[in-house]
């Protein structure tokens, strides 16, 4: 089983540290500051306070053991790369690093981050999509140019199957995946038919989701 450390808790790494510890996943937990990090304590397997710039503090409670390091330092850009670069050079096969914009974003992959996330710019796509369109669910932006969309299927889709609706056609849009109650086909087929209720994982470029949006309320 993978064990996680995440170095920094703010809002961001702490809903990170209890979501992992709570699927039942090994976690430290590290901050600077001794209050956040009796306040975790209990939500996460074990939490440290230490100077997150301080190599020989990371050292000495084993970073090196972890599969995956989770940098989620707020507003210090300097500490957030920082800690990166030495988990980095400790070893750590995944570091995944949130960032306050691009010019971050470019010095964390220059420095070796495998990943870069921007949980406020995300989260803020996410809210004005389900702001635009009731159908809309969820909105991951994977790049510039495309996104993964979960929308409800409309009255318009339900009762057909996947290759009378046209979809790629009509709308520019795969369906990756069909989420049905608590079931979810992750290979559907031409001929799978679309329920009330239902939910399609599609992925299309930004511009043929952004149509959809407005045709599917």
């Amino acid at each position: 089983m993978k064990q996680f450390v995440v170095i920094g808790c703010g809002r961001f790494g702490t809903s990170v540290a209890r979501t992992l510890y709570n699927q039942g996943y090994d976690v430290l937990a590290i901050d600077s500051s001794e209050e956040i990090v009796q306040e975790i304590s209990d939500s996460v397997t074990y939490a440290a306070q230490a100077d997150v710039e301080d190599e020989h503090a990371l050292k000495s409670l084993g970073i090196r053991n972890f599969d995956v390091a989770v940098i989620s330092i707020g507003s210090n850009i300097q500490a957030s790369i920082m800690a990166t670069l030495i988990v980095k050079e400790m070893g750590v096969g995944t570091v995944i690093a949130k960032a306050q914009n691009d010019a971050h974003a470019k010095v964390l992959y220059k420095i070796g981050a495998d990943k870069v996330v921007f949980p406020e710019r995300d989260m803020g796509i996410r809210v004005a999509h389900n702001l635009v369109s009731t159908s809309i669910l969820d909105y991951i932006e994977l790049s510039p140019d495309y996104s993964i969309a979960e929308i409800t299927a409309t009255k318009e889709w339900q009762n057909k199957t996947l290759k009378e609706l046209k979809l790629p056609t009509k709308y520019g849009i795969n369906v990756m995946a069909i989420k049905q109650n608590d079931s979810m086909n992750i290979s559907p087929k031409a001929d799978d038919v679309i329920k009330s209720g239902d939910v399609l994982i599609v992925l299309g470029s930004n511009i043929d989701l952004s149509e959809l949006e407005k045709k599917v309320d």
